[in-house]
């Protein structure tokens, strides 16, 4: 899984990287995930031609959310955390393009279920990459319930 870009294995059931090739999404597959979760773009240069598909033929089941990397909105991270709530028993990678998206979806979903804390979730994000304005405001925004 190494090969996958900026991969992170976060426990035995969850992982979030950038977007897997064909190849690695069958390695995935083989090591035993169950969903995969899409936050990248369809259309983008990363993108696979029919990711749905793919992950289909693998058997495993597969959700897409389309995150504009220049504009996160609150209502996707609701139904990021809807369908991580809805498979919380499933192994479950979710990824984007490069790691950056999904580590942020990722350690919000966290923080909620109290697994991260405010400082936690920074290191989390910083594993992978340091937020552009846009991103830290909304990180900022969305972890607001959650602050002490």
């Amino acid at each position: 899984m190494n090969d996958i870009k900026n991969f992170l294995r976060i426990s035995d059931r969850l992982a979030c990287s950038g977007q897997p090739d064909e190849s690695q999404l069958a390695q995935i597959a083989a090591e035993g995930f169950e969903i995969v979760i899409n936050l990248g773009l369809s259309d983008g240069k990363y993108a696979l031609p029919d990711e749905a598909a793919s992950v289909g033929k693998l058997g495993l089941a597969y959700y897409h959310i389309p995150v504009l990397f220049e504009s996160p909105q609150l209502s996707e991270l609701t139904s990021f955390i809807a369908i991580m709530k809805q498979h919380e028993d499933k192994k479950t990678l979710v990824h984007c393009a490069a790691n950056y998206r999904a580590t942020a979806f990722t350690g919000l979903y966290l923080l909620a279920r109290t697994e991260l804390d405010q400082e936690g979730l920074s290191s989390f994000i910083a594993q992978v990459w340091t937020p552009n304005p846009v991103w830290q405001q909304f990180i900022d925004e969305a972890s607001k319930p959650y602050s002490l």
